[in-house]
């Protein structure tokens, strides 16, 4: 097969990287699939296991990784604020140290390389909606740093290998994704509500719930990460990815309590420190430069992942 390329995706295990790793082997390519299993899980990519182009490597990438790849999808980090404060230190590494070893990696066997970098980058965002222009709000000691911060230097540390050696990089700014195969006990916003109201639980707010949010789903997420991957030499990013359309968090709950039928009543608590009031991103780059804007709306979303979670709890 012509086409066909040695794909190297991190955090392949987790949440975006398993609708990754299956679009990409359904694409025919070869796809080594590397995770720690921190927070992604075997079960996620069990389907893939009897593919005869799907490999799976259990390595944590603050150890150098040594294989021969034509693409990488920098995807290891946790991405929750549950997991990724856990252990801060490990996540700054994991942002830090994983960017290093995989961009040596990417020098070595000169792979085109793609960070998946958030829009945590962007803070509590004074510009609204936020292009990939605006430098951001960004609080380098408080409890969501060390993913923010991490993230914020990954992006420098690809710039600079691209300035320094040359290296073919994408640098992806993922907002705000949700879709089957999410962690029940993740702490996001989606998964939390969607599970406390099939358990009949009080959906927790946090806040006053008129805080905004853009949602997208994991295969319009996919799908444009793809086009960015395979865009042309002089498309590096940072480019935003995500659903421009804002809901507020009240909003996102009362959606979902109609969409699963529950009784459930919201419950308000305390605002978690450093937590955005707004995010939405500006997709003008994406749309021009990759052709790419979400195709799935919320309700459409929803549908799909409310099935998804309550055959994972009824299982």
């Amino acid at each position: 097969m012509p086409d066909r390329k040695r794909i190297l995706i991190t955090g392949g295990a987790g949440f975006i990287g398993t609708h990754l790793c299956t679009r990409l082997v359904a694409e025919g390519n070869d796809v080594l699939c590397v995770d720690n299993f921190f927070t992604g899980t075997k079960d996620n990519i069990a389907h893939l296991l009897r593919e005869p182009r799907f490999e799976m490597m259990r390595h944590d990438v603050t150890f150098p990784l040594y294989v021969e790849v034509d693409q990488i999808y920098n995807l290891a980090c946790p991405a929750s604020p549950v997991h990724y404060q856990y252990d801060p230190v490990q996540t700054t590494k994991t942002s830090v140290h994983g960017a290093i070893n995989m961009l040596g990696l990417a020098k070595r066997t000169e792979a085109r390389i793609l960070q998946a970098s958030t829009s945590e980058v962007y803070g509590d965002p004074h510009v609204h909606p936020q292009p990939e222009t605006y430098t951001g709000n960004v609080n380098p000691i408080g409890p969501r740093s060390c993913y923010d911060e991490g993230k914020r230097c990954a992006e420098t540390l690809f710039f600079d290998y691209k300035r320094q050696h040359g290296l073919d990089i994408k640098v992806a700014r993922i907002f705000n994704t949700y879709g089957p195969n999410m962690h029940p006990n993740d702490g996001r916003v989606v998964s939390n509500f969607i599970v406390q109201a099939l358990n009949g639980q009080p959906i927790t707010v946090y806040g006053d719930g008129l805080q905004t949010r853009s949602f997208c789903y994991v295969d319009d997420l996919v799908d444009g990460l793809i086009r960015l991957m395979n865009s042309p030499d002089g498309v590096t990013g940072p480019m935003n990815l995500g659903n421009p359309g804002e809901f507020t968090i009240k909003e996102l709950a009362e959606k979902v309590i109609a969409e699963t039928g529950s009784k459930s009543e919201l419950t308000f608590k305390r605002l978690p420190e450093d937590d955005p009031m707004q995010r939405c991103p500006d997709i003008t780059l994406a749309k021009d430069k990759l052709d790419w804007q979400p195709g799935i709306a919320l309700a459409e979303g929803l549908t799909k992942t409310v099935a998804y979670f309550r055959d994972a709890i009824d299982g």
